[in-house]
C-alpha cells in the first residue's frame, strides 16, 4: 500500500516553517500562499520556500543566473526552504532535479502584483473601461520576465488557481492573489507558452470544486473541449482608416443601410462539410456581399458557444471570436477586408441571458455571482438560461467592457443588441407571482435600463462611428431617442411590427388582401417614431416557419412575383434594410445551421433573378438619396395612392432636400393594370428605375417603357401608367 508524501524532518532551523503549514500549501488550503513562498527577508537573511511537486533536489538563482544557495528538502511532495545569498527581494529561478532530469522553473511567488490601487478604484466605482486589457490572460513582461498574467473576478471565493498543460491542471501550483477591495485574484505566472489552455480552479464560499473557463478570455477551445487559451494581444495591421472616419463623422440616420445577415457557419461550407475560416469567408463572402451592393454583414453571435443548434446565443466566452473558424487575428483580417471595400461589420450581442454549462458563469465562484439567486429574477424560462444581474456594478463592468473591446480591438461598426424586450421587462414570459416587482411596484426593469442608457452613452462616446441596434419587439417608449432625453440611446431598434404586418398580408391569396388594407398602411402611423430597420431575418426562416419564398400565397409562379414585389416595396418603404442570407436569391427550405445554403438554385432563372432585383434594388437605394436620405424622418415620405384596397395598390413618394423625388408604386394583385392613374406631385417625365416584373428578375416583362409622363389636368397632376401584375416600380423625376 502507497504511503502519503511525509515530512522530511521534524527538527526546524531558524526561519522554516512548521508542518501544519507545508500540508496546507501541498492542500492547497492555505488561505495566503504569498505570504509563505517565495523569497522573504527574516532576521537570519533572505529566505527562500517553493514547491515543486516532483522534485529530490533544488537550487535557486537570481534571474541573472547567479547561483543563490541549495535548498533543503522539508517534504517527499517537493516542497524545499532555505537562506539564499540574495541582496534583495527579487524574482528567483530554481534548478530542480530528480535522478538524471533536470528542469528550469520560474517562482510565480517571487513577483510583485500587476494590478493597481487605481484598477481597484475604478473596478469598485464601475467605471474600469479597459478591463479587457485587465482582466482574464495578458502575455506581458513583468520584473524582467516574460509570462502571462492571470485576474478573474470571484470575490466569494476560498480559494482561485490557475490551471492548465503549463503546470499539469494543479491547483497548487499557481494559487491565486486576493485583492481584498475588489474581490479578484491575480497571478503573474512566469514562462506560460503562448497557446497553453487553462481554467480557473475555484474553491467556492461552501467548499465546492468547480473548474471554469476565463470570463474574459479571448480565445478558446475547439468545442466540445471548453478551455480557455493563453494567447497573445491581437496584432493586425489595420488599413480602414477611411471607413472609419467616414463613419465617425456621418449621420448613421441618413446613410444607406442596408445589412446583410450571415450565420458564418452555413452561409457556405467546405466539400466534405466542414466550416470555412475567416480567411475563407473572406475571398468568398466579402466580395459577394460587396458585388451584391450590402453596406454592412451582420453575423449572428461568432463569440464562443458550446452548442451549434444555438447559432451563438448560448454564448459562454463573450469575449473570444468562436474556435470554428480559426484565431481572433482570423476574424480581425476579415473585418480589415471588409472595411477596405467599404463594408461594415456588425455583431448580433447577447447580453440579455448565459447557458447554465458548468464550465460557464453560473455559480462561478459558488455564489450567484454574475446572476440573480432568485430565480423569479435570475432564470429564464424560455431559454432554460441564467439572467446577468444588471443592479451589480461589477456585471455592468463586464459586459459594457465587452462592447467597447470588439469596437476597439476588432473595429467592429457595432452591435445588434439581441433579446432587449426580456431584459426591459420582470414578468417577461412570466406568469403571476414568478416575478418580482421593480421598487415601485411597476413590471419595468429600472436595472436593465440603466445599463442599455449606460451601453449606449459610453458605446458612442468613446467610438463615434459604431451603432447600435436594439431587438425590442414591444412598444417600449423611445428605444432608439437619446438618453438625455429619456431614451435607452439605441441608434436603431428593428421593425418588427413592418415584418409581422406584411408577411401576414402577403400569405393571404391576393383576392382577399383588400379587406386587409391596413396591415400595409397601419405601418406608416409609427414609422418615424423611432429610427427603424426593417428586419427580414434569420428568426423568420426557422422553426417551421419556411423560407420566405415558401410564406408567399399562390402557385410558384405567383410567389415569386410576390416576393419580388415585396423586396421592392421594402426597398422603397422609409427605414433600413435587413436582409437574411439565401433569401436574396429565394431559397426554397428552411434554414438549417448544421448545412450550407443551397446556392445551386441560382442556375434557375427565377432565383438568379431574384438576387439580380435584390443587387440592383441596394444599388438603387444607396444612389439614390431620396430613398434614404430621410429613412427616419417624416419629411421623408408622403403617400401618393393609400386607400385603393379595392386594388390592393400602393403608391407614396420618397424625397430629400435638394434631391430627385422618387415614387414608390406597387400592385399586390396578379392583374395586370393598363392605363391606371396614379397621381405625381410634378408634371414632367418620371423615368422607371426599377421593375420588379422585368424579365432580367424572371417577371413577365410588363411595364411603361422606360417612362411616365405626368401631366397637370386642372391643377390635379398625374400620371396614366401600366402597374405590372404583383409587382413594385420606382419612378425617378427625369424632367420637369
Amino acid at each position: 500500500m502507497t504511503q502519503p508524501p511525509k515530512s522530511v524532518d521534524d527538527g526546524r532551523a531558524p526561519g522554516e516553517i512548521p508542518l501544519s503549514e507545508i500540508e496546507a500549501i501541498l492542500e492547497a488550503r492555505h488561505t495566503n500562499p504569498f505570504a509563505v513562498l517565495g523569497i522573504h527577508q527574516l532576521p537570519t537573511g533572505f529566505h527562500v520556500r517553493c514547491f515543486i511537486p516532483g522534485a529530490e533536489e533544488v537550487v535557486a538563482f537570481a534571474l541573472d543566473g547567479t547561483r543563490l544557495g541549495d535548498l533543503k528538502k522539508r517534504h517527499d511532495a517537493g516542497f524545499f526552504e532555505g537562506t539564499v545569498q540574495a541582496t534583495g527581494l527579487h524574482p528567483m529561478r530554481y534548478r530542480a532535479r530528480r535522478d538524471d532530469n533536470e528542469w528550469g522553473v520560474t517562482d510565480p511567488y517571487t513577483f510583485g502584483p500587476v494590478l493597481g490601487p487605481m484598477d481597484d478604484y475604478l473596478v469598485r466605482e464601475g467605471s474600469h473601461l479597459r478591463l479587457f486589457d485587465k482582466m482574464g490572460a495578458h502575455q506581458i513582461r513583468h520584473e524582467g520576465v516574460e509570462g502571462f498574467h492571470f485576474a478573474v473576478w470571484a470575490p466569494n471565493a476560498r480559494r482561485v488557481s490557475v490551471v492548465g498543460d503549463f503546470n499539469n491542471w494543479d491547483g497548487r501550483r499557481h494559487v491565486m492573489r486576493l485583492r481584498q477591495d475588489t474581490g479578484i485574484w491575480e497571478i503573474f505566472a512566469p514562462d506560460v507558452p503562448v497557446g497553453s489552455t487553462y481554467k480557473f480552479e475555484i474553491v467556492g464560499k461552501g467548499g465546492e470544486l468547480l473548474l471554469k473557463a476565463d470570463p474574459y478570455a479571448r480565445r478558446a477551445e475547439m468545442r466540445p473541449d471548453t478551455a480557455s487559451v493563453a494567447t497573445p494581444e491581437l496584432k493586425q495591421k489595420w488599413e480602414d482608416k477611411a471607413h472609419q472616419e467616414f463613419w465617425e463623422k456621418a449621420d448613421h440616420r441618413r446613410q444607406p443601410i442596408s445589412i446583410y445577415e450571415v450565420h458564418a457557419g452555413s452561409w457556405q461550407r467546405r466539400d466534405d462539410g466542414s466550416f470555412l475560416s475567416w480567411d475563407e469567408l473572406a475571398t468568398k463572402l466579402i466580395p459577394y456581399a460587396a458585388d451584391m451592393g450590402f453596406t454592412h454583414i451582420e453575423f449572428l453571435p461568432i463569440t464562443e458557444h458550446p452548442y451549434d443548434p444555438s447559432w451563438g446565443y448560448q454564448t459562454t466566452g463573450l469575449y473570444a471570436p468562436t474556435a470554428r473558424f480559426g484565431d481572433p487575428e482570423g476574424f480581425a483580417r476579415f473585418v480589415n477586408g471588409c472595411h477596405k471595400v467599404g463594408i461594415g461589420v456588425i455583431l448580433d450581442w447577447v447580453p440579455a441571458h448565459f447557458p447554465t454549462d458548468a464550465h460557464g458563469l453560473r455559480h462561478f465562484d459558488g455564489t450567484a455571482l454574475y446572476e440573480h439567486e432568485d430565480p423569479r429574477q435570475g432564470f429564464h424560462p424560455d431559454w432554460n438560461t441564467a439572467i446577468y444581474n444588471f443592479g451589480r456594478l461589477e456585471v455592468l463592468s463586464y459586459l459594457i467592457n465587452n462592447a467597447l473591446y470588439w469596437s476597439e480591438k476588432f473595429h467592429l461598426d457595432g452591435l445588434r443588441v439581441d433579446a432587449v424586450a426580456s431584459m426591459l421587462y420582470l414578468d417577461y414570459s412570466r406568469k403571476e407571482g414568478e416575478w418580482i416587482p421593480n421598487e415601485y411596484g411597476g413590471r419595468e426593469n429600472l436595472e436593465a435600463v440603466r445599463f442599455l442608457q449606460q451601453l449606449n452613452s459610453l458605446s458612442y462616446g468613446n467610438h463615434p462611428g459604431v451603432m447600435t441596434i436594439a431587438e425590442e419587439s414591444t412598444s417600449w417608449p423611445k428605444v432608439s431617442h437619446p438618453v438625455h432625453e429619456g431614451g435607452l440611446g439605441f441608434g436603431f431598434k428593428w421593425n418588427m411590427g413592418f415584418m409581422n404586418d406584411t408577411l401576414s398580408y402577403l400569405k393571404r391569396e391576393p383576392v382577399h388582401r383588400q379587406h386587409h388594407h391596413n396591415e400595409i398602411t397601419f405601418g406608416l402611423v409609427y414609422a418615424f417614431s423611432e429610427n427603424f430597420v426593417l428586419p427580414l431575418s434569420h428568426d423568420e426562416v426557422v422553426h417551421g416557419k419556411g423560407s420566405l419564398i415558401a410564406k408567399m400565397a399562390g402557385d410558384d409562379w405567383q410567389k415569386f412575383a410576390n416576393l419580388r414585389a415585396f423586396y421592392g416595396f421594402m426597398w422603397g418603404y422609409p427605414g433600413k434594410k435587413l436582409l437574411f442570407m439565401g433569401q436574396e436569391f429565394a431559397q426554397w427550405a428552411e434554414w438549417s445551421e448544421a448545412r450550407a445554403l443551397d446556392w445551386n438554385l441560382l442556375q434557375y432563372n427565377q432565383h438568379e433573378g431574384m438576387r439580380r432585383l435584390v443587387r440592383d434594388l441596394n444599388i438603387s437605394y444607396r444612389a439614390k438619396p431620396a430613398l434614404h436620405a430621410r429613412d427616419c424622418e417624416p419629411e421623408g415620405f408622403q403617400w401618393l395612392v393609400a386607400d385603393d384596397n379595392e386594388n390592393s395598390v400602393f403608391a407614396w413618394l420618397r424625397l430629400a432636400p435638394g434631391e430627385k423625388p422618387v415614387a414608390v408604386i406597387t400592385n399586390f394583385t396578379p392583374v395586370f393594370r393598363e392605363n391606371h392613374r396614379i397621381p405625381l406631385p410634378t408634371a414632367g417625365r418620371w423615368r422607371e428605375i426599377l421593375n420588379t416584373d422585368a424579365e432580367i428578375y424572371g417577371g413577365s416583362g410588363k411595364g411603361n417603357g422606360g417612362r411616365v409622363q405626368a401631366v397637370d389636368a386642372g391643377g390635379t397632376i398625374s400620371a396614366i401608367m401600366t402597374l405590372p401584375p404583383l409587382a413594385t416600380i420606382m419612378l425617378e423625376l427625369e424632367q420637369a
